[in-house]
């Protein structure tokens, strides 16, 4: 089964209440949670009509679909930025400085309304799983594209999967912050960081 879906809005008043129903969405969910979340609580918060709101989303998935591509979208931005400083001075450079990636990425998340439910949707919801699989090859292909001038040595599918996995292990402690208040976020910045850093290193050969 397809989400229902609606053509995104093309006007800036369109723009600006999508992302305004997204925000009430977000911070209803953290409220609510997913089971209990509708279209019409949605509406009624935001202070529209149903009818309103369908004119964007066709149904409650539909709004986590968007909540989490909203979310995957920013992440992506975090690393796009990232790539633009590091990503020029070879592998060595973007190795010192996956702590700061990793950093912003969940600077970025924490900011995001509702973001430990919209991940948790991602998850758990058969019909948004995809979502989060294409985000995460999505970032897996740019990191791919910054790392490989520098390492033709490399097998390309060695590669995708090295840094995949890399990716899956980000993420992976990223989420665990929203679940787990025994451990602090900077020393599980930094631990994955010293993880990640030799592993990067080493398929240059530098480790």
């Amino acid at each position: 089964m397809t989400l229902a879906k609606r053509r995104p809005p093309q006007q800036a008043r369109a723009r600006h209440t999508q992302g305004r129903l997204l925000d009430v969405a977000g911070a209803l969910l953290a409220e609510v949670g997913i089971e209990r979340i509708s279209t019409n609580m949605i509406a009624a918060r935001a202070g529209v009509s149903p009818p309103a709101l369908y004119r964007y989303f066709g149904d409650k998935y539909a709004v986590l679909e968007a909540l989490g591509r909203r979310l995957m979208a920013r992440q992506n931005d975090v690393l796009e930025a990232w790539l633009a400083r590091h990503a020029p001075g070879g592998i060595a450079a973007m190795a010192d400085h996956i702590g700061d990636l990793l950093a912003e990425n969940a600077a970025v998340t924490r900011a995001e309304p509702g973001a430990v439910w919209i991940l948790r949707a991602l998850h758990a919801t058969p019909r948004l799983v995809h979502i989060r699989l294409e985000s995460h090859r999505h970032v897996t292909g740019r990191l791919v594209d910054a790392c490989a001038p520098h390492l033709a040595q490399v097998d390309p599918e060695t590669l995708w999967a090295r840094l995949r996995l890399a990716v899956e292990l980000g993420f992976a402690a990223d989420e665990m912050l929203y679940e787990e208040q025994r451990v602090s976020a900077d020393a599980v910045i930094a631990d994955v960081a010293s993880m990640l850093r030799p592993a990067l290193l080493g398929l240059a050969g530098r480790a």
